[in-house]
């Protein structure tokens, strides 16, 4: 193995030039993927990957592939300029904020639908939230603020304390949720540091908690080194939960989506979210057909107990989350899990089957439609 577990503090590879296991003609072909997406990973993560494997999923999650040169999708996909209402804070649903907070992570998913961060460094990422902070004082309704980017966690713990105490100020700030991919890129930026366990405990408090929200998107990710990492920050008053897009060639087999699911519901995390893929420049060879993802995701709850069985299956769409929730010869059925239109919250539609349909707006006007009065 690369990388021993005893060392406990992984190097970061800033360059596929660094990646040893790449022989020189493999490098070669993707210097030009490189260029265009970066590329970051860890002496750590890159030890999880079988190299003998073409397709092993690990490699395909960090490792470039020519496919991302594939001129398909925007970096854009869900549209969040149009939400954004001040240097990085959006605000798109009533009760919950996101925060860019940084434009770093432990490792660059090739599959990221935020990759645009990295193209243009800092064009999104807030770096004095003081008017942020102004803006969700101003707005009583919001319960929720989402720390985002990139990765929080790859912030120092001294930068995040400071924006998580001036959160804590605000009265109805009631949860502080924190989406991070650390516990699977690299848990022992945890592991090691205790002053980061020390803020949670201070601010995850019985009536207003932090939230952790992890991205483990395969069953080998979760390794004995991010399984204590989990328990850790759950022990530090923690409330964790999982959320993953469904991907070809990396968990879009029921029998690896259920074992993620229920090792998931093992250890204490609650599966959250399955997303289907969103349309982002390079990601099309990651895209599972609308359909076909539906059943994969319903195969997979099947082998599972109802506290492994509860995430939604929902696309981020512009204009919300869009639960699929069935199907059958003819149609197929979606429901607004969230909207950006109150009124739309709870929305039932019924659209003609397309089984080539990659995203919502795929499938034309609904035939029908019912919404919650």
């Amino acid at each position: 193995m690369w990388f021993s577990m005893r060392r406990k503090n992984p190097r970061y590879v800033r360059a596929l030039e660094m990646v040893r296991q790449l022989d020189r003609e493999e490098y070669g072909c993707l210097k030009d993927v490189e260029e265009k997406f970066a590329f970051r990973s860890n002496e750590y993560y890159l030890s999880l990957i079988d190299w003998d494997d073409e397709d092993d999923p690990i490699r395909k999650i960090v490792i470039p592939t020519m496919e991302e040169l594939e001129e398909w999708g925007k970096l854009d996909a869900s549209e969040e300029v149009d939400y954004t209402v001040a240097p990085g804070l959006q605000h798109k649903y009533d009760q919950t904020v996101l925060l860019l907070l940084s434009d770093q992570c432990a490792g660059f998913c090739r599959f990221c639908f935020r990759k645009r961060l990295f193209l243009e460094k800092g064009r999104e990422v807030v770096r004095d939230v003081a008017g942020d902070f102004m803006y969700i004082r101003d707005h009583p309704d919001v319960t929720n603020v989402l720390l985002t980017g990139g990765d929080p966690l790859f912030l120092s713990t001294i930068k995040l304390t400071e924006v998580i105490r001036e959160l804590r100020t605000i009265d109805h700030v009631r949860i502080i949720r924190i989406g991070s991919k650390i516990p699977a890129y690299n848990p022992f930026r945890i592991i090691n540091d205790p002053s980061l366990l020390e803020m949670i405990r201070t601010y995850s408090t019985e009536e207003k908690r932090i939230y952790i929200m992890i991205q483990f998107n395969h069953p080998r990710e979760i390794t004995p080194e991010s399984v204590r990492c989990a328990d850790l920050l759950q022990r530090a008053g923690a409330v964790m939960a999982n959320q993953t897009p469904l991907l070809r060639g990396i968990n879009d087999d029921p029998d690896v989506l259920s074992d993620l699911f229920r090792k998931l519901s093992f250890i204490g995390i609650a599966p959250y979210y399955v997303f289907q893929c969103r349309p982002t420049l390079g990601n099309h060879h990651f895209a599972v057909p609308v359909e076909e993802a539906y059943l994969i995701y319903e195969r997979a709850k099947k082998n599972c107990s109802g506290l492994a069985k509860r995430p939604n299956f929902v696309m981020s769409h512009k204009t919300g989350k869009v639960a699929v929730v069935g199907l059958d010869d003819e149609y197929v059925y979606f429901k607004y899990h969230q909207a950006a239109d109150y009124d739309d919250i709870g929305k039932f539609m019924a659209c003609k089957r397309n089984p080539d349909a990659l995203w919502f707006d795929d499938y034309g006007e609904p035939v029908r439609e019912m919404r919650v009065e």
